[in-house]
Parts: C-alpha cells; sequence; structure tokens
C-alpha cells in the first residue's frame, strides 16, 4: 500500500472517522493480479479502523487494456461488477446510516479501557 494512503488512513482511523462507514475497493494493475492483494490488506486495514469492507470489489488486472478509447470498460464484467459494488455501497450506506442515527457504541478500544479500570477498583 502507498505510505500516503496509509497515512491518511491512520489519520482519519484516529478520530473514529471511519466506525460503522462502508468501504468499497477497486484494484487495478498492469499485470493479472488487478490489485487483489492490495485491496485484501485495505480490508484488513479497515476491519482494524471498525469500518465495514465490503466483500464485492472491482480488479482491473491489465489496466493498460481495460477501456477503451472512450473510456468504457472493455471486458463487460468489469462494468458489472462495479455495478454490483455501487449497489451494495449504497444499500450499505443507507442501513449503516440508519444504524448510526439510532445510537453508537463506543469504540471497542475505549470499552476494553473501561473495564479494566473498572476490574482494577
Amino acid at each position: 500500500m502507498p505510505g500516503a494512503l496509509k497515512n491518511a488512513i491512520d489519520t482519519v482511523w484516529l478520530s473514529y472517522g471511519f466506525r460503522n462507514k462502508p468501504v468499497a475497493a477497486v484494484g487495478y494493475s498492469s499485470g493479472i493480479g488487478g490489485g487483489i492483494r492490495a485491496i485484501e490488506h485495505l480490508a484488513q486495514m479497515f476491519v482494524e479502523a471498525e469500518a465495514v469492507p465490503l466483500r464485492n470489489t472491482v480488479v482491473l488486472p491489465f489496466v493498460h487494456k481495460a477501456f477503451d478509447a472512450s473510456g468504457e470498460p472493455t471486458d463487460p464484467m468489469a462494468g458489472v461488477s462495479l455495478q454490483i459494488l455501487l449497489e451494495d455501497l449504497t444499500w450499505w450506506s443507507t442501513a449503516l446510516s440508519k444504524a448510526r442515527a439510532g445510537g453508537e457504541l463506543q469504540p471497542g478500544r475505549l470499552r476494553a479501557r473501561a473495564a479494566a479500570a473498572a476490574a482494577q477498583g
């Protein structure tokens, strides 16, 4: 993961700004992998930030051939994957927004500290 992206995530993480928010990922590469390992790494980081990484992603291998001259995907499945990802993101955004409006738990780390302090007397 690029250092600038990690720094940006860490900066927001400190404020718990990702808590209970959906996270969608699009990966691309010049080779066959399409950035799938970077997406997996990102998902782990967002779980730690108490975000909700979505299961469906968009993976674009051989990105230099992924779009035609007008910017449209050359592989029809790329468009399908993007549509699914956007539908999921819309659904999760709505669901989590309603859940947050009903009240949120404190971050797990803060609840654990409070429990440890209470146990010590």
